[in-house]
């Protein structure tokens, strides 16, 4: 397998290749939101330059907006493994997809049932169903993190699991320490008790392939900013699970899936967008569409990142043993994890260090990543850890940059 030419990559990238006073800027704030290829931001544009309409009209903008929108599902659909284009929901984050799923999934829990969350979890897939469950009258239970790891403590997730279990929400990867979590095998011991998985792949998804068919979850989420991509967010569910809920939705709105999950106009310049990042993310693979399936080349596009994003993990890990004040939360070799780390310091706040970094271009963050749970287990105090994130368009040296401006930090 070739190398990804990352030079060549970093060039269609307008964010990776201009000028901040002066400096060019390093982007380590990934997990937040990745930056954008020229190729989706074009696709968006000339979307909305071209044919910018709604649903339904009898003309020509009408129309190409309808195919446009299933074109979109229906490479959202190969993105993760769907065996239906039917499958796949699109709304504006995965936060507001999954607030209005815990409404519709409660609506059958009766008092006494039982929802398991992790404290592993950006809160959006906790407080959502902590929420729907208190409207329900049933029992919540969360799983502990387990500290050393930085990822799910998957006995006391099993020891959780019982005949009342309604529903288990994971994450598919900690967006604070880049974990790994065992989807599938969640997956056989929750369908054991006859009970649904919902999976927020957020995180995920930039880093590693998602195949929903393979992983058996019912529910999975993700949002296509944080894989080079616009705002928006996507939500794949089971075709028989999607038709036979009932969603909160407007009368006359169509009652079938997907559309009846889908409330209002949706972006559909972020649609073209979407098409344009999916398109992307098969281009890494070195092949042209004539040459290989969408599928295939997804496959060998994210093995070519994966490859480029472990040496680059490996770098940032050789830099971090180098540097004793400063200390990893987490997994300190690179499997089991996504290129995201989380760190303290012995001699400034986490606050101190973005600030510091920022300063000098270098983008990062500090704080708790919605991730309250995991924080609190890891003992860091109110202000969390200095996240670094790095996706296939870093390098080695954007690495050593940053080591070396952390170096220089004033003290006191």
């Amino acid at each position: 397998m070739q190398p990804l030419d990352v030079a060549v990559l970093r060039g269609q990238f307008p964010a990776l290749n201009q000028l901040i006073d002066g400096k060019s800027p390093l982007f380590f704030d990934g997990p937040g939101g990745a930056q954008v290829p020229q190729s989706v931001l074009g696709a968006m544009t000339d979307y909305l330059g071209r044919f910018n309409a709604n649903l339904g009209g009898p003309f020509f903008s009408g129309r190409e907006t309808e195919q446009q929108a299933l074109r979109a599902r229906q490479v959202a659909a190969t993105l993760l493994g769907a065996e239906h284009w039917q499958e796949i929901v699109f709304g504006a984050n995965f936060t507001s997809l999954t607030f209005a799923f815990s409404r519709a999934l409660a609506r059958e829990w009766q008092a006494g049932d039982e929802i398991v969350v992790s404290a592993l979890d950006h809160y959006s897939n906790v407080s959502s169903w902590q929420q729907a469950a208190a409207d329900r009258g049933a029992i919540v239970h969360q799983v502990r993190v387990d500290a050393a790891s930085g990822g799910l403590d998957m006995e006391h997730l099993l020891s959780l699991l019982g005949p009342r279990t309604r529903l288990v929400a994971v994450t598919a990867a900690s967006n604070t320490t880049g974990t790994l979590v065992d989807i599938p095998a969640i997956a056989d011991a929750v369908h054991g008790v006859g009970a649904l998985l919902y999976v927020d792949a957020v995180h995920f998804a930039p880093h590693e392939r998602i195949d929903v068919q393979a992983w058996d979850c019912d529910f999975l989420g993700c949002s296509a900013y944080k894989f080079f991509g616009p705002h928006l967010g996507i939500l794949y569910g089971k075709l028989a699970h999607l038709e036979r809920l009932t969603p909160y939705k407007v009368e006359p709105a169509k009652n079938v899936s997907p559309y009846k999950w889908e409330t209002g106009t949706q972006s559909w310049e972020a649609l073209a967008g979407l098409e344009a990042t999916i398109a992307y993310l098969a281009s890494l693979s070195g092949l042209a569409a004539d040459e290989a399936s969408l599928e295939e080349r997804l496959d060998i596009g994210f093995a070519r990142s994966h490859a480029h994003e472990q040496l680059l993990s490996a770098h940032l890990l050789a830099k971090l043993a180098e540097r004793p004040w400063l200390t990893l939360h987490g997994i300190r070799g690179t499997a089991g994890r996504t290129p995201t780390f989380a760190l303290t310091s012995l001699r400034h706040t986490p606050a101190q260090m973005a600030v510091y970094l920022g300063e000098h271009q270098v983008c990062s963050w500090a704080g708790h990543f919605y991730a309250l749970g995991l924080i609190a287990a890891l003992g860091v105090g109110e202000g969390g850890v200095l996240r670094i994130g790095c996706m296939h368009y870093n390098t080695h040296t954007e690495i050593d940059r940053l080591f070396s401006l952390l170096d220089a930090m004033p003290t006191g």
